[in-house]
């Protein structure tokens, strides 16, 4: 759950001159000890001055070698009067202790970032950067209320496990989890001690899993205890734990946690990122709070975050989306630091507010605050002649139906995604996925005018199965002038059902910023599957579908008349023309 590295922006290069830069030293390997007598190692990058300066600690389980400098240059930080910290968290790579992912994060993030504040050449005040898993590292140090740590950054990570992380609406978030926990797995073997056979064996294993997973791993059964975890040897590794110890689930949970929190924070999310909706969660729990909290939100993906192409899947969303308001994020993060750290004066970037890249207009936005007040939400009716309307249906129509087949799901199609290269993430040409029979799809009459939804969308159905369970799958996309239909936002249920019942579901789609253009059509999309990203419900009652593993067709049913009026809310933001909203 982290970013490929890229090469550094050309933005960043321009920002950099006309500042006075350190030469830097570097140890390697520092011990970090712990209360309970665990060691800990990090790399520690320091100004060659002898003067005192903040610390930055970041808390890494992927290796404090790897440099995420796309989206914080830790060089450059050194250079400008930063000491900064890498460290390996608990059973990773060069530190001591077992490997339990977001089992020891609250009390090793405190005991760090004490150590690191009793530096020399330390100023006493620590900061905390980092992105994904290492997003998380810097909430729970903050839970723990370190009273050396003055300030954190997290990008793109969640805030509740089951919304994004392990699950989402009660279905596995599978792409990710299988994925993710087999890379774990095989990072770790050489830190088990196992002999040279079994060794061999293991990475031969994980290897073969690793590189099979779109045609074989993923489609392996039960969901919940995948086969493939098992055979890596790490069940303790991502979702399987989660699903086998609520502990796992509280301990990388920080949306129960906001009151624990202190400290003022900068926030970056993007829009096509897995983890976009617990970011924005907890940029909305820290304001609740009345902590200066920025959020800034991009276009990106989980793994364009900060890197140097404007492209996220389909579409190339210009230049400008890679440095925000035109900063890049090292120095977005500087300038931050350089006020809570530093004691330089604060300015306009230093209080609560958002910066939003709007999609469509591909232009970034300030906004005072999130989700935006002006937002009206707006109802967007399903009709039975398969299209769109803005007014609610007024006759009694047939409902649309088809079948759903857990052996032949709707294979997963851009969205915010994190899996293997064969399923793509971000907007992504819906062709294929619209041309099946088990997708059903309404469209609206072309926009006489902009449209812009900014804020949470929702789809509210009314639905019968003929089974005792099922998932309900809704996407919205925008159709452009050529007919290219584009995914924008999607989100699932797991639904418990009385067979042939009509019942009321409500679907959370999570958050955008899209302008559908003049011109453009917008697209809805229902159906009951997005795999792998999602695991398959299996439509039967063999106890939880995370555990099943026989199938069954299940026969599927929308209505949209006036009595069962579907329909998705949309937070429309009113649009100014020639000087008048």
């Amino acid at each position: 759950m982290h970013s490929v590295p890229s090469i550094v922006s050309p933005y960043q290069f321009m920002h950099r001159q006309g500042r006075h830069m350190h030469q830097v030293e570097i140890e390697f390997d520092v011990d970090v000890p712990l209360r309970d007598g665990t060691i800990l190692r990090a790399d520690v990058y320091r100004p060659a001055d002898g003067n005192d300066h903040p610390v930055l600690v970041q808390r890494t389980p992927y290796g404090k070698n790897y440099f995420y400098d796309s989206q914080f240059d830790v060089r450059v930080a050194a250079r400008r009067g930063y000491i900064v910290v890498i460290q390996d968290t608990r059973g990773r790579f060069a530190s001591e202790g077992e490997w339990l992912p977001w089992a020891f994060e609250r009390e090793d993030g405190y005991d760090t970032i004490e150590w690191a504040a009793q530096l020399p050449g330390s100023n006493g005040k620590v900061g905390m950067f980092g992105v994904s898993y290492m997003g998380s590292t810097q909430w729970n140090a903050a839970v723990s209320q370190p009273p050396h740590l003055v300030t954190i950054v997290p990008g793109v990570t969640w805030s509740d496990p089951e919304n994004g992380l392990t699950f989402r609406s009660g279905a596995i978030e599978l792409g990710m989890n299988t994925w993710w926990g087999l890379g774990q797995a095989f990072a770790q073997y050489p830190k088990v001690g196992l002999p040279i056979e079994q060794l061999m064996t293991k990475f031969s294993s994980t290897i073969g899993d690793i590189d099979d997973l779109a045609e074989r791993v993923y489609w392996e059964l039960p969901a919940g205890h995948h086969p493939a975890i098992e055979r890596a040897g790490q069940p303790d590794i991502g979702v399987a734990r989660a699903l086998d110890d609520s502990a796992a689930s509280d301990e990388s949970r920080i949306a129960n946690r906001y009151s624990d929190i202190e400290v003022p924070s900068m926030i970056f999310a993007g829009w096509n990122d897995v983890f976009q909706q617990g970011s924005l969660d907890n940029y909305i729990g820290m304001r609740a709070r009345g902590l200066t909290t920025r959020l800034i939100v991009g276009p990106w993906a989980h793994t364009t975050l900060g890197n140097s192409t404007p492209q996220v899947g389909d579409v190339n969303f210009g230049l400008s989306s890679l440095a925000p308001a035109g900063s890049p994020l090292t120095d977005m993060h500087l300038a931050w630091y350089d006020h809570w750290l530093k004691g330089e004066p604060a300015t306009q970037a230093h209080e609560s507010g958002v910066l939003i890249f709007v999609m469509g207009d591909n232009q970034w936005r300030h906004e005072s605050d999130w989700p935006l007040a002006r937002a009206e939400a707006t109802p967007l009716f399903l009709t039975g002649s398969s299209g769109l309307s803005w007014q609610p249906v007024t006759e009694e129509t047939t409902p649309s139906a088809y079948s759903y087949d857990p052996l032949n799901p709707v294979l997963t199609r851009g969205g915010n995604t994190l899996t293997s290269s064969e399923f793509p993430f971000g907007p992504v040409d819906q062709a294929a996925t619209e041309a099946r029979d088990d997708v059903l799809v309404f469209t609206s009459e072309p926009l006489d005018a902009d449209v812009e939804v900014t804020g949470r969308v929702a789809a509210t159905l009314y639905v019968a199965t003929d089974g005792p369970s099922t998932d309900w799958v809704v996407r919205l996309c925008d159709v452009d002038r050529n007919g290219i239909s584009l995914n924008v936002v999607d989100g699932i249920l797991r639904t418990a059902a009385e067979p042939n019942e009509v019942a009321e579901v409500n679907i959370d789609l999570w958050s955008t910023s899209f302008v559908f253009k003049q011109g453009h059509r917008l697209r809805v999309q229902v159906t009951s599957s997005n795999f792998p990203r999602w695991d398959r419900n299996t439509n039967t009652s063999e106890g939880e579908a995370r555990d099943a593993t026989d199938f069954r067709v299940a026969a599927q049913k929308i209505f949209h008349d006036a009595t069962h009026p579907s329909h998705l809310l949309l937070p429309v933001v009113p649009r100014e023309v020639d000087g008048q909203v």
